[in-house]
């Protein structure tokens, strides 16, 4: 079974797909993202592989009507991004910046194809990694879901986006970036974009990654912004690694616009979300968050950015970063 469920209480999508159960959990024995396997083969630097065990598909069946409830086709594609052949290596900080440029020139191409594809309404990029968030596969990757809806939080962020807009004639990502690189919560920059941790985090250490100029989709950004954003990521996760003197577990979102409509006062941006407030504990999404959906933060988000900052300095210099850490 394959089809998408409408929760008529929050307007959310769910995706069911019973084939999930099937992936495999950790394997010892082999990993199925390594060249020489049966999807990947050799001489490879960067693999974009359909999943296995997909929550949508083009071919999906169409579902059998429910009454009161709404169904829809699982249309769609779902996809994993394997970022090298390299095994061993444990995240994008350990990557050459060439590496990672790659693997967002793969985003945005892979943007660009399923722009036009006439099933898709938004393309979600995305990463987990770590144990304590629950990755089966530890092989570098990250993954790709391309929805015939617009997901929630999306739909959240483009409609307050539509309103400031209206209401001031300027892009709300842009007066949050001008804000904070401002203020005391400024991690980095290079040329084209902007590191920082926002001042309504949600998470102890949350970082975000603003483009400076005002784009929409990774397929407006140049050849030296593919770069700069590579440059940006590897810096972020080299800052969260470095931040608690350990690997930082994350899930981390690129948000483009949706496909279908228009969407000028919207921006680009990325947002991680690492899950340890101190070394060996865990910010739970309990009680409050996930029953309201509403976020407590312990502490002070400047402080957390002070001590982001200073491990900033540590990843900069360990991997030769094109722009600054703030001070």
């Amino acid at each position: 079974m394959k089809e998408l469920r409408y929760n008529p209480l929050t307007g959310q999508w769910v995706m069911v797909s019973a084939v999930r159960r099937k992936r495999p959990w950790r394997p010892r024995d082999f990993c199925p993202f390594c060249p020489g396997g049966e999807e990947t083969g050799y001489g490879w630097e960067v693999l974009l592989l359909p999943n296995r065990f997909p929550m949508l598909s083009f071919d999906a069946p169409r579902p059998e009507r429910d009454g009161f409830y709404r169904k829809a086709r699982a249309l769609g594609q779902c996809s994993v991004i394997v970022e090298t052949p390299e095994h061993e290596v444990r995240d994008l900080d350990r990557l050459s910046l060439g590496a990672v440029t790659r693997v967002v020139e793969l985003w945005k191409n892979t943007t660009a194809e399923l722009k036009n594809n006439p099933h898709v309404a938004y393309v979600a990029i995305f990463r987990n990694k770590g144990e304590e968030i629950g990755v089966s596969l530890t092989h570098p990757h990250g993954q790709l879901y391309a929805t015939p809806f617009i997901p929630l939080k999306v739909r959240l962020k483009v409609e307050n986006s539509r309103r400031y807009f209206k209401r001031t004639g300027e892009c709300l990502f842009c007066r949050i970036l001008r804000e904070e690189m401002e203020g005391e919560r400024a991690i980095y920059e290079n040329e084209s974009f902007a590191v920082f941790l926002p001042f309504f985090a949600n998470w102890p250490f949350e970082v975000h990654i603003y483009p400076k100029r005002h784009v929409q989709w990774l397929t407006q950004l140049t050849e030296e912004e593919l770069t700069d954003l590579a440059d940006a990521l590897r810096v972020a996760v080299g800052t969260l690694n470095t931040v608690l003197e350990r690997d930082m577990p994350y899930t981390m979102m690129a948000y483009q616009a949706p496909f279908k409509g228009s969407y000028d006062f919207y921006h680009l941006h990325v947002e991680f979300y690492p899950i340890l407030r101190d070394n060996g504990r865990i910010k739970y999404a309990a009680g409050i968050e996930m029953g309201t959906w509403d976020f407590t933060y312990d502490g002070a988000p400047e402080e957390n950015a002070e001590k982001l900052k200073e491990a900033c300095k540590k990843a900069v210099k360990r991997i030769g970063a094109r722009g600054r850490c703030f001070t």
